[in-house]
């Protein structure tokens, strides 16, 4: 077995797909357009895994007042980069380019080498090596 996608409420689908592009080397798929129902979403290829991240809209989904990642539910997705080397560099891009570091790279208490960042929206992304 192998996760096939995980999917993402969000309230800008072009600067959330923006951003998988950038950072995370993804492939975007068509668009899909549902004007019945006002939805719209477009899946993302992760290279290596084959996994996808699906980002998905809709106006009457209503917002998460509380701190994403800190509720019950889904709490982050994990992206593997390669090396400790990768997660360190992607960490400085990201930092560069002005988006929240949430957790510095370190070697945590599971043995994971991991950086933890804040997508535009605010959802846990672990950058692991």
């Amino acid at each position: 077995m192998k996760i096939e996608h995980i999917a993402i409420w969000v309230e800008d689908l072009e600067v959330m797909s923006q951003f998988y592009v950038k950072y995370f080397d993804v492939t975007c798929g068509d668009l899909y357009v549902n004007r019945k129902k006002n939805y719209t979403s477009c899946f993302f290829t992760l290279k290596d895994g084959g996994s996808r991240i699906e980002l998905m809209r809709r106006p009457d989904i209503a917002d998460n007042n509380a701190k994403r990642g800190l509720v019950k539910g889904y709490a982050h997705i994990a992206i593997s980069v390669g090396s400790k080397e990768a997660v360190d560099a992607l960490t400085e891009c990201l930092r560069n380019d002005g988006h929240r570091i949430e957790g510095e790279p370190r070697t945590t208490g599971d043995g994971y080498y991991e950086s933890v960042v804040l997508d535009p929206e605010g959802n846990y992304i672990e950058i692991t090596e």
